[in-house]
């Protein structure tokens, strides 16, 4: 039988050996969240890295934007033109405005992006440059080149990373760029708008910006995903364009209070409605090569 200072002393060793345990698992979890957050860095760090060296600096030079902007009125616009009629709504919205902004759309058509740079007043088009998949256009140099020079494209990678993967593009932004990103990160292949990442949201965040969400409507019928070229809408006898409309929202701004999914929650409002709060006085207007 056991006298109750040998209890007490037992007692004594197995708390003792059960906070050496606990003290061991904390130490251990310690460790792993460091070389966790460790690797996470090292991570964002190395796409970083990548997507500077897939970058294509000089399309964003004077001569590069010339000749940009004659591709776009003289070959492409025409070309397009062909294929959809386009209007555009919410444009007035940037008369009210002081750059840069961070332009967020919805995708479902590789149409969306020479659709909305059409919209956009030729001011800001000049000085918007467009998130592209490197995954996707920045494999071959030839393709990486010909993209950036045609639509101002910098590479971003699908794979995360955080905002230390988009230093590039913060870098960009504070040099006066805007920012046109399609935030869930893929075309839509049934044509609806999907789940929206937050970069968008760490970038306006991070300089203070607002978002400017853009939808774009009918390009996924004139060319959807898998399609390497645009069509017309056959008839009885002729063909016909589709139509296409590119409307801009309210500008939606960062709050201090609020998370990067917060922030993209409330521009995600704008996509579950038919339309947004009325746009400013003014019918809507044909997408042509000019603008404010």
């Amino acid at each position: 039988m056991r006298t109750p200072g040998r209890q007490r002393s037992t007692g004594r060793r197995l708390q003792a050996i059960s906070r050496h345990h606990v003290t061991r698992g904390v130490r251990a979890a310690a460790k792993r969240g460091g070389r966790l957050g460790q690797d996470a860095a090292a991570k964002s760090a190395d796409l970083a890295r990548q997507m500077r060296r897939l970058d294509v600096p000089w399309a964003r030079s004077a001569p590069a934007r010339a000749v940009r902007a004659a591709l776009l009125v003289f070959v492409l616009g025409p070309l397009i033109a062909y294929y959809v009629r386009a209007r555009r709504r919410g444009h007035e919205r940037f008369a009210q405005l002081t750059g840069p902004v961070v332009l967020v759309s919805n995708h479902s058509s590789h149409l969306d992006t020479p659709a909305i740079l059409r919209a956009l007043p030729a001011a800001w088009r000049r000085r918007t440059v467009v998130a592209a998949a490197a995954d996707h256009f920045y494999q071959h140099r030839s393709v990486a080149s010909g993209v950036s020079l045609l639509f101002n494209t910098v590479p971003v990678s699908r794979a995360g990373g955080g905002a230390d993967a988009l230093e590039h593009i913060q870098e960009l932004v504070a040099d006066g760029w805007n920012l046109l990103i399609y935030a869930e990160g893929t075309r839509s292949r049934e044509g609806s708008v999907g789940r929206m990442h937050s970069g968008a949201a760490l970038v306006a965040q991070r300089h203070q910006i607002p978002i400017v969400p853009v939808r774009v409507t009918g390009t996924h019928a004139a060319m959807p995903p898998g399609a390497s070229w645009p069509h017309r809408v056959k008839g009885r006898l002729l063909s016909h364009r589709h139509q296409v409309e590119v409307a801009f929202g309210a500008p939606v701004a960062p709050r201090a209070d609020e998370t990067p999914a917060q922030l993209m929650a409330r521009v995600s409002a704008f996509y579950a409605t038919d339309a947004d709060d009325p746009p400013a006085a003014g019918p809507p207007g044909a997408c042509t090569g000019g603008g404010a």
